[in-house]
């Protein structure tokens, strides 16, 4: 369909005219390509003027001293209004010198391309409405406008069936300002009449609909979308791609035109998440979900999810790149799993002192009092009343439902144990001797599902849920197994 937004992980190409917001005049022909794997590009014939030239010398002569990029491109291809961000010029060629004269060429690397606006910038508020397709979240939303059934009069299958369509109330929650929608949008019924089959086909799309309570820029807009990326990441165990980004300019009038209210001005963003989706790959098994709005009211999950994810974003970041990246080197692993757990557990807030103020003083005071002047100021910052390491594992396994714990690992005083000896030893020696590959491997997974369940116990997940994920997801699960082969106190074990 014309109307459908663009799917990030198909290939698009815009010919058109294009020039820079100052010289508006000075218009250039091109085209624009846009290729899921390597991002954008614009190829003129012509080219700006990319050269940054220095004062002439005593000779005359301009010297050459550097190339210039650009914030913001215009153009207009395709009947579009498009905006460029970000540009910078990777290849021009001037026909000067040569025998004949030809047209010059210039290549353009861009950031980010607006199809639908002409956008001063991405920090402009130029946009009233966000909506963002991820990979799952129709799986997650635990809806659908499809309802079917199979025809089995007294338990025997007798060949009928049906498919029903039913629009779909939106789930629209106000976290913080901001509204959240889920929205499905979905086809009529076509028949595929092919020489030996014909298929009946429909297609239902959930998406996420974000609107602020006052007009944003795209940098807003991709913050949004990077919020709905992270919580399908997190509901979801694994990489969200994003599929497709749309925005809604606030430039569509409201006012009826000839008895007809305006069409809405949709503005396709083109860009590189963080992990880009693919819209026809199969759905994720159902079984490896940690959570869906079935087990979670979207009412609920989205204002908790917007405060958590502002609170505990450094420590949420730092356990989704785990699921981003590959897992390539288990030291690397290491230190981004229990720094998450060290990360979060000063994100939550909930710090002990391990002695009271004024007890820490004057213990600190007398034995500031032994030291020698010289070196009193280093010793003074060597000092300090945090909790260790140690200590926050362990409040950080007080926290979620003890019985999923429980089923997690057999001992949390031996991971708390492990999890500090093998980042001390990575990080003050350089190495973990003393730790073999598959206790390693242990630790850092189980130090990982620590994290998840805190944040899960944060968004308020049952205890029956944090149980069941333990306990049926195949990855926890296998990491349970692990935990109680490798992280058992010798006395447990016997």
């Amino acid at each position: 369909m014309v109307n459908d937004p663009l799917n990030l992980d198909e290939s698009g190409e815009w010919v058109g005219e294009w020039w820079l917001p100052s010289a508006p005049a000075d218009q250039v022909p091109g085209v624009l390509r846009y290729e899921p794997e390597r991002g954008l590009e614009l190829s003129l014939i012509g080219t700006f003027e990319d050269r940054v030239m220095s004062s002439p010398s005593s000779s005359g002569v301009a010297v050459h001293g550097g190339q210039r990029t650009w914030e913001v491109i215009h153009g207009a291809a395709e009947r579009f209004e498009i905006t460029l961000l970000d540009c910078v010029p990777t290849h021009s060629r001037r026909s000067i010198g040569g025998r004949v004269k030809g047209p010059d060429k210039q290549t353009v690397a861009v950031m980010t391309a607006l199809i639908g606006v002409h956008a001063r910038g991405e920090d402009e508020p130029a946009f009233s409405a966000a909506e963002v397709s991820v990979e799952d979240f129709g799986l997650w939303v635990a809806s659908s406008v499809f309802d079917g059934f199979v025809g089995a009069p007294d338990g025997k299958l007798d060949g009928s069936g049906g498919i029903s369509v039913k629009p779909v109330e939106p789930q629209s929650v106000v976290a913080e300002g901001t509204e959240f929608r889920v929205t499905h949008r979905h086809t009529l019924p076509f028949f595929d009449r092919r020489k030996g089959e014909t298929v009946g086909r429909m297609r239902d799309t959930a998406f996420m609909r974000v609107v602020p309570p006052e007009p944003f820029s795209l940098s807003d807009a991709l913050g949004s979308a990077s919020l709905v990326q992270d919580l399908i990441a997190l509901a979801t165990h694994r990489a969200a791609g994003v599929i497709w980004l749309r925005l809604e300019s606030v430039r569509n009038s409201a006012a009826p035109q000839n008895g007809c209210l305006a069409s809405r001005r949709n503005v396709d963003v083109l860009y590189s998440p963080s992990a880009l989706g693919k819209h026809d790959a199969k759905a994720v098994d159902h079984h490896r979900v940690l959570f869906t709005c079935a087990s979670l009211p979207f009412e609920e999950i989205m204002p908790r999810w917007c405060k958590a994810h502002r609170r505990l974003q450094a420590a949420t970041n730092m356990i989704l790149g785990l699921r981003y990246a590959p897992a390539r080197y288990i030291e690397n692993n290491l230190l981004t799993a229990v720094g998450a757990a060290e990360v979060l557990h000063r994100g939550l807030r909930i710090d002990e002192r391990p002695f009271p103020a004024g007890t820490f003083k004057a213990m600190r005071d007398a034995m500031l009092a032994q030291v020698p002047e010289e070196f009193r100021d280093t010793f003074k910052r060597s000092l300090r009343n945090d909790p260790t390491l140690r200590d926050r594992l362990h409040a950080l396994a007080a926290r979620p439902d003890q019985e999923a714990i429980t089923l997690l690992m057999p001992d949390v005083g031996r991971w708390a144990n492990r999890a500090t000896r093998a980042r001390n030893d990575l990080a003050h020696e350089g190495r973990t001797s003393d730790h073999s590959m598959d206790e390693l491997i242990a630790v850092v997974d189980v130090t990982t599902a620590v994290v998840i369940l805190n944040v899960l116990h944060e968004l308020g997940l049952p205890a029956e849920r944090q149980r069941e994920i333990v306990q049926e997801h195949p990855q926890l699960r296998a990491t349970s197994q692990r935990a109680h082969r490798w992280l058992v106190s010798p006395e447990i074990g016997d």
